[in-house]
């Protein structure tokens, strides 16, 4: 039986374990990427372990997150990042080189090769034939230090692309058909592979764009082969020797299919509140428009922004309309500024931001109060734009772009002819943006900055637990309602106890306050609980406010991991309709929790308030009841160091 294209990059890459759906692996990383977010704490991890210098093939530090420096600790962080990486042996990437995934897929992608990020949507790598999977910080230090990455054999899902995409239709249109298909939960343990003749009418940007929004589908993560189209981008990129050809062998197996006829999309659109509430752009209809919003790592690429270009040249954005565009990376930009189109977008009257993450993540371009606002990106959790009562749109550029034009959601068909932008034989190389890491038994000091707080450490699981059930909350929590991510909160990424008390507000204002009076306790949720953002605070800021276990009816899988390293136990509903039989403030405990655990399978749980026994599972691997009886992943390596 032949091979697909996660199974073989797996198996080239696999130390332990078997490659059967639903077992726990451990793969070879070739490389890592962290971002200025996420990036403090897992070089603080990093430290803890006193691994002197990363046994990656590469490791890239970036700063594209916290960008906005309204005070001092956005700054102090990038100097410790850029001083701890230099120390260690990681490049690092300034501010203003751009967005990571788009220069990870630029400058440092290789077909066939592992990439593990500290960002959801490390992802987008599989648009150039990588494997390429998101993870917590502490995952990634781990990776860096040389140490395997853990996962669940994910089964994998054949999207078979058939025909070719109409003139106004995007693959961002492609994404969203997949969501609207598998929702938001229909990833989760699955890889996403593309195969199919449609394929081959797909550039790598586009590609990239499909696998960077796979992450909203909750999968570990999503691939395109490598083929001549990679090559040809590779080439324009000057790095054709980074080329391999991956594909699946022709009797490849799949364990589940389905199939997207290119030609028969039309321009689509994610309603408020979560990307799978997807509709034609027809059907929903003409709303009236407050902001546009061009960019993030999913709609940055010189592609997109020329596409945007051509379409505001000579033309001014509606007077009704706010119009913000951030391109992907210094290359973009450059490149937008030598050929002219940079110039149509500002005559048109957009506003030009970084090259960074920018309103994608809450920071900057809040829109007004009930406003209606479209953007490219990738999600649109409720609040997560800066704005509670506004209601985000996902879009193409290209619909974006006239919608802009017009005032209105505009189905971008009705405009006249689309432009066509070729992909350049030749990407303008600059890398002087990027910095090399200091060669090894170097001397260079670590700057750390008075927000740098060290991170929580969990102690072993005690025997009993006891607590109150100090929040229920519903399906789909996110993990910007977990640790909210906004301007006001991102500067102090690498301050736990301050973050600490703003953790799950979105959801109850006094949670903090009532976790620190109760010395901890429980959060019980619905399903797919900490779907979204890979970050690790989401864990880290429960533990700091002594939370003992998380009790859902389901978990997305980079929260669940964190938990797990953090030492919190996490632990679902057997039945979900026992959701329903814990209230707040209801008194929990768990009896013989270490023995419990370490027998795997059923926790019983008792609900001393009602005075029922709910039997709740752990789905723990050997290696996971070590972690979580040791207190967490930190404490584990020292154990077995």
């Amino acid at each position: 039986m032949g091979l697909n294209l996660a199974q073989k990059i797996i198996k080239e890459h696999l130390i332990s374990g078997d490659m059967t759906p639903g077992s726990e692996i451990s793969i070879r990383i070739d490389q890592t990427l962290t971002q200025d977010s996420t990036g403090t704490m897992a070089y603080l991890e990093f430290e803890a372990m006193g691994v002197p210098r990363v046994k990656t093939k590469k490791s890239v530090a970036y700063i594209d997150h916290n960008t906005l420096q309204a005070g001092f600790e956005n700054a102090d962080d990038h100097k410790f990042i850029q001083t701890v990486t230099s120390k260690h042996g990681i490049y690092f990437s300034r501010p203003g080189n751009g967005i990571c995934h788009q220069v990870q897929l630029e400058r440092f992608g290789v077909p066939g090769m592992t990439l593990l990020g500290s960002d959801s949507h490390t992802p987008t790598g599989g648009g150039i034939g990588m494997l390429a999977i998101g993870a917590g910080g502490m995952d990634v230090a781990v990776a860096m230090g040389g140490g395997p990455y853990y996962l669940t054999m994910p089964k994998v899902v054949k999207v078979n692309l058939k025909g070719k995409l109409s003139p106004w239709v995007a693959a961002k249109d492609i994404i969203l058909e997949v969501l609207r298909i598998l929702t938001v939960k229909g990833g989760v343990g699955k890889v996403i592979e593309y195969a199919g003749e449609g394929v081959k009418t797909l550039t790598v940007p586009e590609r990239a764009t499909i696998t960077n929004m796979g992450a909203e589908l909750g999968a570990t993560t999503s691939i395109f082969p490598s083929d001549e189209v990679t090559l040809s981008f590779l080439k324009a990129q000057g790095r054709e020797a980074d080329y391999t050809e991956i594909l699946p062998d022709a009797d490849a197996r799949y364990d589940e299919e389905i199939t997207i006829d290119l030609s028969s999309l039309t321009p689509l659109a994610a309603q408020p509140h979560m990307p799978d509430r997807v509709d034609t752009v027809k059907n929903i209809g003409s709303i009236k428009v407050d902001q546009v919003a061009i960019g993030s790592c999913t709609n940055s690429s010189y592609m997109d922004m020329m596409k945007v270009a051509k379409i505001l040249k000579g033309k001014t954005v509606h007077p009704d309309v706010s119009l913000v565009i951030s391109p992907g990376s210094k290359q973009v930009l450059n490149m937008l500024a030598e050929n002219g189109a940079l110039a149509d977008m500002v005559s048109a009257g957009a506003r030009i931001l970084e090259s960074a993450c920018g309103p994608c993540i809450g920071m900057g371009q809040a829109p007004k109060t009930d406003a209606v606002s479209l953007r490219t990106f990738n999600r649109n959790f409720e609040g997560r734009s800066g704005t509670k009562s506004a209601r985000v749109y996902l879009v193409s550029p290209e619909t974006a772009a006239v919608s802009a034009l017009t005032g209105v959601l505009t189905d971008p068909r009705e405009f006249g002819d689309c432009p066509l932008i070729e992909m350049p034989e030749k990407f303008l190389v600059n890398d002087n943006m990027i910095i090399a890491p200091a060669p090894e038994n170097n001397d260079v000091e670590v700057v750390r900055g008075p927000n740098i707080k060290p991170f929580p450490i969990n102690k072993p699981l005690a025997d009993k637990i006891t607590g109150k059930a100090l929040i229920k909350v519903e399906d789909n929590i996110t993990t910007d309602h977990i640790m909210p991510s906004n301007a006001k909160l991102l500067p102090f990424r690498s301050n736990i106890p301050y973050l600490s008390e703003f953790c799950l507000v979105p959801c109850d204002p006094d949670f903090p306050k009532r976790a620190k009076e109760n010395g901890g306790g429980f959060i019980i949720g619905g399903s797919n609980y900490g779907q979204g953002s890979s970050r690790e605070h989401a864990a880290l800021a429960p533990l700091y406010l002594g939370i003992k276990a998380v009790i859902v009816k389901s978990f997305a899988r980079i929260h669940v991991a964190n938990l797990i390293n953090s030492g919190i136990l996490p632990l679902t509903f057997k039945n979900p309709e026992d959701y329903d039989k814990i209230d707040r403030d209801d008194e929990i405990t768990i009896e013989n929790a270490t023995g419990q655990v370490k027998a795997g399978g059923d926790i019983i749980i008792k609900n001393v308030t009602k005075g029922i026994d709910i039997v709740t599972e752990t789905m723990l691997s050997d290696r996971q009841i070590d972690m979580i009886l040791a207190g967490g992943l930190l404490n584990y390596t020292r154990e077995n160091s």
